[in-house]
């Protein structure tokens, strides 16, 4: 299992951006290639774990994922080993595992909170971006990764988010932003 650190991946971000070959956008998206509708969810869950174990289980709905025990185990252990909370009300789970085929994303909204999550700046987790990858995506796994802890502090583009009351409204929302 890797381990990233949040500063490792911004500080990618900010070589990869500052390079005078920028990646095309599509290396790292586009959004509807890794999420659907169906991986939306609205979180009733006020605690890290049982959100975790939701979210994993609504994840593991998706045909890249080929053993849901799996997924849901090593989220939670990866998010025991440190929070993928990154501020901004916003958590980032992730594993890279074996039996993923290809790249997916489930995406939760709590509107009222999840506390537990550890960010550094307090705030509790609202946004909870699932990532799980095949181990063989090491850069395509670092760049969504990268992509979506930088984007995603938009305040613009969370409230929005906070804002929907469906998957469809949310998924609008996440794949209108195309140039996020």
């Amino acid at each position: 299992m890797w381990r990233f650190r949040r500063s490792e991946v911004e500080r990618w971000v900010d070589t990869c951006l500052s390079c005078s070959h920028r990646q095309s956008h599509s290396d790292v998206l586009p959004i509807e290639r890794i999420l659907s509708t169906d991986r939306i969810l609205h979180l009733e869950q006020s605690e890290r774990r049982p959100a975790l174990y939701e979210l994993s289980d609504c994840l593991s709905t998706a045909p890249q994922i080929k053993n849901r025990s799996e997924l849901a185990a090593e989220i939670v252990r990866r998010e025991e080993l440190m929070s993928t909370a990154i501020g901004c009300g916003i958590a980032v789970p992730h594993v890279r595992l074996s039996s993923v085929t290809d790249l997916v994303m489930a995406v939760g909204i709590s509107k009222k909170g999840i506390a537990d999550f550890g960010p550094l700046d307090g705030q509790d987790v609202h946004l909870v971006f699932m990532i799980a990858a095949a181990t063989n995506q090491h850069r395509y796994y670092l760049q969504t990764l990268s992509f979506f802890s930088s984007k995603l502090k938009r305040p613009d583009l969370r409230t929005r988010l906070l804002q929907t009351n469906t998957a469809l409204e949310a998924y609008t929302v996440l794949t209108e932003q195309s140039s996020l």
